[in-house]
């Protein structure tokens, strides 16, 4: 973690047990996710693979607190997410969760410094602590000579960079990311994939991972399979 004490938690960095998520579609029930027990140990890279439409995404916001499963339990390093409210959820997001998506999702108008920055002066650090923990991120993703440039002037590589960095300037214990080599040639991807594992090497973040790349499967500690709501494997 980026110069960020977030204190003793369990070694189990996340543990599900039960997950069901139930979404009404007009008279419909469509189950989502079908029982899903998982266990993530603190420290590791781990991948959840299978077809569009296997529950992956959903189990990935569930995790992140972004959803909210209809049965079942979740708790990242100990701590239960169905007891947390709102508030709290926010709060604990943007303290100790990094987001990184497919579509980098990054704000077109700002710089890299800029977009990376509005993390952790959003979560209430002085300017002069935003600045180190915005440059300390840029260097660990090798974005420090682009960081006044705009997305726009950037490969898609580059900014799938600035979106890891993004996701790292607040210090979290944990990173979800969806897809984040969808839109990246192979060659991108591996480098991307790269990062990744080095942060988890480096930094002691666990990182979670939807993806459908098959190149995952050289950089991941693990790899779970999901089909109709449920890990195979």
């Amino acid at each position: 973690m980026l110069e960020d004490e977030k204190g003793e938690g369990s070694a189990l960095a996340i543990e599900t047990s039960g997950l069901t998520r139930v979404y009404k579609v007009g008279p419909h029930d469509v189950l989502a996710l079908r029982g899903v027990s998982l266990t993530v140990d603190a420290g590791c890279f781990v991948a959840l693979k299978g077809r569009s439409g296997s529950g992956k995404t959903t189990l990935l916001n569930c995790i992140g607190g972004l959803d909210r499963p209809t049965a079942g339990s979740v708790s990242i390093f100990g701590r239960e997410l169905l007891k947390m409210s709102e508030r709290e959820l926010t709060r604990w997001r943007r303290e100790q969760v990094g987001f990184v998506f497919q579509s980098f999702a990054l704000l077109p108008t700002l710089s890299a410094f800029e977009n990376v920055e509005l993390m952790p002066r959003m979560a209430g650090r002085r300017r002069r602590e935003c600045n180190q923990r915005t440059e300390s991120s840029l260097d660990l993703v090798g974005l420090r000579k682009w960081m006044h440039h705009r997305p726009y002037e950037m490969s898609g590589g580059q900014q799938q960079r600035v979106a890891i960095a993004r996701a790292l300037a607040n210090g979290p214990r944990l990173i979800l990311a969806d897809e984040p080599t969808g839109e990246l040639d192979s060659s991108t991807a591996r480098d991307i994939l790269g990062i990744f594992q080095r942060i988890v090497r480096e930094q002691q973040v666990t990182v979670l991972m939807v993806s459908h790349d098959s190149l995952v499967d050289e950089f991941a500690d693990r790899v779970y399979h999901l089909a109709d709501g449920q890990i195979i494997d």
